[in-house]
């Protein structure tokens, strides 16, 4: 790990404790004070480049002289070294204390030779000064430093979202059967809660009383609702149905399976790898290397001509050369256009590392539900009786659910609708509690409901309803039935709808050569269905979230790097602990801000885009760095003088001008990576 990585991971710890106590600053001020400083230190540099001597000679102007004129150079030079300059030496200082010198202190010791090679040339009237270099260099540092930090501030924004889950109040019921209004904190073990309807769990417990469905999505990720009666257990964050429930409490605090979940996400944020950043090697190798070079140039010339300030002209023009003044841009400007072209595309950078790191992928790993599947039940299959037509159930069975909002009475009225069908008008409309609904249509009954209703009406089922129940149960779907005069009249099997988009998706990934995986907290028969029809041949079923965050583990330890594309709370910690996350753009808040790259579209085909502009940011990575570094192998021995026999030396500012000539081929190098953006 190098100097400015640990200077990353302190600052990443401190700001998750402020995060964590609520004050939000961290990197986001980190990254305001570095954008300031850009900006007062350009303006400050402009009277300094328009006043500099060298760049009115390139330009062809000049200006006339008046009182003090020549002091408007130095003076801003240093108000700009002061303001831009002095904070690189602070993270030198950080890299010397590791002793792994490294970006920081090449690029101090570059601004303190400027700065005192062009005091001096003021001071006593030396040949030149590097004045215009000096600001320019440190402008270029501040740019490429606040374009780095942006990328790392994204650290404890997963926790907060998970905190949301939480309300803040609950119902205490009293002794005496009355119910106040109390903060969460305050609840203890066997405290009795009251949760209404649409309200969110307080705290883990038991149903002492009510009966109720419980959204637990968020942390099985099973997309139907969970029916809940007196002896089960609740979770703590989940979201009641249209029931009223009586929760006597089992676990608060820290002890909670959200808060479990939530220190999971931490740990996997801790104990994540960081990635060495190709330039800050370059930097410690080019540290060495420039130092080692100006202690050579300084001794042979003294040996050959003694004190001179020819001897500081070539130490100067050695060091000059050698500050990362390309370096500095290399890698933060390709991340800068890249992330462009990804967010033209859908496609949101949140971490540079995750978009480096999908080049390299092995295993993809995908949630399923609002992933794979959109989320949302849809009709899959149906049978009817043999004397009536399908569109004839199909709306009676939609016209009885016409007034419910369960997803399996949407997901009918849906297919109804999809179809044209005109509902026929229902009366004496009730709701049988647990079982389903029923209703009067042109004078006749018929019931709407689950396997529990056919057993009020004794049915037995056979033949072709047998068969289509025994079908779609393998397949884990939900079956309904549609009922009148004691007989069944039609059935229906509802699941999860798959996306259009994953098929191809998957399709294209196995083409590419990468394993395609998925977890899921669904049952086995569930799970088995949706990876057949996707032709998944990896999955794990009936996973919880701890142990996706295993699973994601586990293909680590076999050597595989991972990714792992979900969009909700139970993937956070698999998120995060996975080589690449990836969210799906419509999923929760935390999955989102536990992610690396974020799909806006909500689509998976992303991902295949993903690929290449990894693969081709990389790519641009590699030649700027190699740029970036290679104009020193031979700037370096022309600024110490090797060809000094010949009569060939190299000025201190030709050497600045051979480095600023490196940051704009960089520059523009970077800027070749936009053609890559009507290639994904």
């Amino acid at each position: 790990m190098t100097s400015n990585q640990h200077t990353h991971k302190d600052n990443h710890e401190h700001d998750q404790k402020d995060n964590h106590s609520g004050d939000g600053g961290g990197h986001a001020n980190h990254e305001e004070i570095f954008r300031r400083k850009f900006w007062i230190s350009t303006l400050l540099s402009i009277p300094v480049l328009v006043f500099s001597e060298t760049v009115q000679g390139w330009l062809g102007y000049s200006i006339p002289e008046f009182p003090f004129s020549n002091w408007i150079t130095p003076v801003f030079s240093i108000i700009v070294f002061i303001v831009g300059g002095l904070p690189f030496f602070s993270m030198a200082k950080g890299e010397l204390k590791d002793k792994q010198p490294g970006m920081m202190t090449l690029i101090s010791m570059a601004l303190a030779v400027a700065f005192a090679y062009s005091l001096a040339s003021t001071l006593f009237n030396l040949e030149s000064s590097f004045y215009w270099e000096l600001v320019t260099l440190i402008d270029i540092m501040l740019l490429g430093h606040w374009i780095e930090i942006r990328s790392v501030r994204q650290a404890s924004g997963a926790l907060q979202e998970l905190s949301k889950l939480m309300p803040d109040e609950a119902n205490l019921v009293t002794e005496d059967d009355e119910v106040r209004t109390v903060r969460v904190s305050s609840l203890e073990k066997g405290d009795v809660v009251l949760i209404r309807p649409g309200e969110s769990t307080p705290a883990d417990g038991e149903i002492i009383k009510g009966e109720s469905s419980m959204d637990e999505s968020m942390i099985t990720g099973e997309s139907k609702p969970i029916s809940k009666k007196m002896g089960d257990k609740v979770v703590s964050g989940t979201i009641n149905g249209d029931g009223s429930l009586r929760v006597k409490i089992t676990a608060t605090g820290d002890e909670t399976t959200l808060a479990g979940i939530m220190r999971l996400v931490e740990e996997a944020q801790q104990s994540k790898s960081k990635t060495q950043i190709l330039a800050d090697k370059a930097a410690g190798w080019l540290f060495y290397i420039a130092l080692g070079v100006a202690v050579i140039t300084a001794v042979a010339w003294l040996i050959a001509i003694g004190w001179d300030v020819n001897v500081l002209n070539r130490v100067t023009a050695v060091l000059v050369t050698a500050c990362p003044h390309a370096l500095g841009l290399a890698i933060p400007l390709v991340v800068a256009i890249s992330t462009s072209i990804g967010a033209s595309k859908g496609i949101l950078v949140r971490d540079r590392i995750a978009l480096e790191s999908t080049r390299n992928l092995d295993v993809f790993v995908f949630d399923k539900t609002g992933t794979l599947t959109k989320g949302e039940f849809g009709l899959r299959d149906m049978i009817s009786s043999d004397d009536v037509d399908d569109d004839r159930t199909l709306a009676i069975a939609a016209a009885l659910e016409g007034d419910s909002e369960h997803p399996i009475a949407k997901a009918i009225r849906q297919a109804a609708d999809k179809k044209g069908l005109e509902n026929p008008e229902v009366s004496n409309f009730k709701a049988i509690k647990g079982k389903g609904v029923k209703g009067k249509i042109e004078g006749e009954d018929f019931h709407v409901g689950g396997p529990n209703l056919l057993k009020d009406f004794d049915i037995d089922l056979k033949g072709d309803v047998q068969d289509f129940y025994q079908t779609a149960s393998k397949k884990g779907q939900t079956i309904v039935f549609l009922i009148t005069a004691d007989e069944i009249m039609g059935a229906f099997a509802l699941a999860d709808q798959v996306r259009e988009e994953s098929k191809e998706t998957v399709k294209k990934l196995h083409a590419a050569g990468y394993e395609v995986a998925m977890l899921t907290g669904d049952d086995e028969a569930v799970a088995k269905s949706v990876a057949d029809e996707l032709g998944i041949d990896t999955y794990f079923a009936e996973v919880l979230p701890e142990n996706k965050d295993e699973k994601i583990q586990s293909l680590q330890d076999e050597g595989n790097k991972v990714a792992m594309v979900g969009d909700g709370v139970n993937d956070a910690p698999a998120l995060t602990r996975a080589d690449v996350g990836i969210a799906i753009g419509s999923g929760t808040d935390v999955a989102i801000e536990s992610a690396g790259i974020i799909l806006v579209d909500n689509d998976p085909r992303d991902i295949l885009r993903i690929i290449k502009l990894s693969k081709a940011t990389y790519k641009k990575m590699v030649q700027n760095l190699v740029w970036a570094t290679g104009y020193n192998v031979i700037a370096l021995p022309l600024a110490a003088g090797v060809l000094a026999p010949f009569g060939i030396l190299l000025p201190p500012a030709v050497g600045a001008l051979i480095m600023s000539l490196s940051t704009v081929i960089v520059a523009v190098n970077a800027q070749l990576l936009r053609r890559v953006r009507n290639e994904i």
